[in-house]
């Protein structure tokens, strides 16, 4: 996390060993699994960890960055499975699908609180702002795996290649936000089956 996310998610500072603080993420994490982020206020997160209303702010600005702030464990699990693309490990299809499941595992395993992130992102221009930081922050690890594939004669020149990334990123954020909110029409898994062949096909296909 960088230093100006770091503050914005924790307003102590960088002291992480706050009991308190992890009784209000573990409170917001129990109610988002039993309801929406609008149906839930401060006083619910509040009451719900035991503390006070005034130690939720002592951490968090609004309820939408405390979302935030619990939306940074599936970032980091996202992250890590976006090594697998430099791994010089399997195929390239190998490798980006193995990518694409951590990213869809992650999803799985905090699907209420992607949920919540989408809501909190459109009601917060903080959130809004982590939200694409944290996108792009995957931007120069999939810029260079298609860089180094094309130095190796694997993959064909085409545009630039943080600009491609960038494009494959917001496809993957859109699918997700599409089987978060319920409007995908697909099961998860075909949407990415779909989406590791768009990936293949764009980064080492050809136009006709």
């Amino acid at each position: 996390m960088s230093p100006a996310k770091d503050q914005v998610l924790d307003r102590r500072g960088p002291n992480r060993g706050d009991q308190r603080r992890k009784a209000l993420l573990g409170a917001l994490d129990e109610l988002l699994r039993e309801d929406t982020f609008a149906a839930i206020n401060v006083r619910d997160i509040a009451l719900r960890a035991e503390v006070t209303r005034s130690a939720f702010y002592f951490y968090f600005e609004n309820k939408a960055i405390a979302v935030a702030a619990l939306c940074d464990e599936m970032y980091q699990e996202a992250f890590t499975a976006g090594t697998e693309l430099l791994s010089a490990e399997g195929a390239p299809e190998d490798r980006i699908r193995r990518t694409m499941a951590g990213l869809f595992d992650a999803w799985t395993k905090h699907r209420h609180v992607f949920r919540a992130m989408l809501d909190a992102r459109d009601a917060d221009r903080t959130v809004r702002e982590l939200w694409d930081q944290d996108r792009e922050s995957f931007v120069p690890q999939v810029a260079s795996m298609i860089e180094q594939e094309r130095a190796a004669g694997h993959a064909p020149d085409g545009p630039d290649a943080a600009l491609l990334a960038t494009v494959l990123l917001e496809l993957n954020d859109r699918a997700l936000e599409r089987l978060s909110r319920g409007s995908a029409s697909v099961p998860a898994e075909a949407l990415l089956d779909t989406l590791v062949t768009v990936w293949l096909r764009t980064i080492y296909g050809s136009c006709p």
